[in-house]
């Protein structure tokens, strides 16, 4: 059943209405009834009439009735939650490429299975929504600008090069800053100004001179989380951020901005321990950060346990950004309904009984 609400409900009381009209309908039957047995005449039509005929009397009454009703229903201004076609344009795809994504526990190796859910998530997308795509580890970078090229996005997932540490906010930030290229989003400027507030707190009366540098993100009046319809950010990691800001402070920056960060995390929070180039390492799952993020943005969080589960999730996220749900108002549709109502009520009569009601 579909949700219902109204933007002005105590409008709903003209709906007593109703029973009202009902009321003085069936009074002006009885009232055509009783001049039917006054005048034999008119007994004698009726009678002639037959009961096929009664029936049809009552239809386009009834039909007005509720043609009435559903322009009360218009005038209060119903809104109703309903998957309609999403207006996001660009999507950004923000994938970890850590060494830990080498790890085989999701076949053939988490890397790989990633990049195959991605490709497959890209060929479904519409073709005028843009996909760009962000590598991080321990520095993020943007690997391929929003396009429509999708030549271009699937050419630049299959260039990924595995490196060390993880800096999963250094991801967020360079994906945001790809959205709003003017509100002088990087790393450096998000570092600087945790910095500055974390000096600004520590010193004493009088303060201290704040430090140089890249000029802090632009301020923003912040709106509503997940509001802006027109993009959306998908962040894919499997170990715990181990450099670059604090991921939940680059996640604030969406919220503020309206951009909805869906994520996915792919392994376990127990872990599991890698080996390469001689090392030995230990990488656990931080689901709680990546809740935390999808949590502040409206987003949501996914977890991927084999590479099944991963191509399923890429599937979900692309029925959520290609249809969205959305409450929207409906009172143009009811209000289209009852005009639908009042031509056919005045239609049968005309045909039926050769007047309108």
């Amino acid at each position: 059943m579909i949700p219902v609400s109204f933007v002005w409900p105590e409008l709903l009381w003209g709906l007593l209405l109703a029973p009202v009209l009902v009321a003085l309908y069936l009074w002006l039957l009885r009232r055509r009834r009783r001049a039917a047995l006054r005048y034999a005449s008119l007994a004698l039509v009726k009678e002639a009439m037959g009961a096929a005929s009664a029936w049809r009397r009552h239809v386009p009454p009834a039909l007005f009735l509720l043609a009435l009703a559903a322009l009360l229903v218009a005038l209060a201004r119903p809104q109703a939650v309903l998957s309609l076609p999403s207006q996001q344009q660009t999507v950004i795809l923000a994938m970890d490429v850590s060494g830990s994504m080498r790890a085989t526990d999701v076949e053939p190796s988490r890397l790989e299975a990633a990049q195959a859910a991605a490709r497959a998530f890209v060929a479904d997308q519409p073709p005028n929504t843009r996909v760009g795509v962000v590598a991080f580890a321990a520095t993020a970078q943007l690997v391929q600008a929003p396009t429509r090229s999708r030549e271009d996005v699937l050419a630049a997932i299959d260039r990924f090069q595995l490196q060390r540490a993880t800096a999963t906010g250094s991801g967020l930030v360079v994906a945001l800053a790809a959205l709003f290229p003017d509100h002088n989003l990087s790393v450096e400027a998000l570092q600087r100004s945790q910095a500055g507030a974390d000096a600004r707190r520590a010193a004493p009366l009088g303060g201290r001179e704040a430090p140089t540098g890249p000029k802090p993100p632009v301020e923003v009046t912040p709106v509503p989380a997940g509001s802006h319809n027109e993009a959306v950010i998908i962040l894919l990691s499997d170990g715990q951020r181990t450099t670059g800001p604090d991921p939940l402070a680059a996640a604030r920056l969406a919220a503020d901005r309206g951009v909805r960060v869906y994520t996915v995390g792919v392994g376990t929070p127990e872990g599991t321990t890698i080996g390469f180039e001689g090392w030995s390492v230990h990488v656990r799952l931080d689901e709680d950060t990546l809740k935390s993020i999808a949590t502040m943005t409206q987003g949501e969080y996914f977890r991927a346990g084999t590479a099944t589960d991963l191509k399923k999730i890429y599937e979900t996220l692309n029925t959520r950004i290609v249809l969205e749900t959305r409450q929207t108002e409906v009172t143009a549709l009811v209000a289209g309904a009852a005009l639908l109502l009042l031509l056919l009520s005045g239609g049968l009569s005309v045909a039926w009984f050769h007047r309108v009601l």
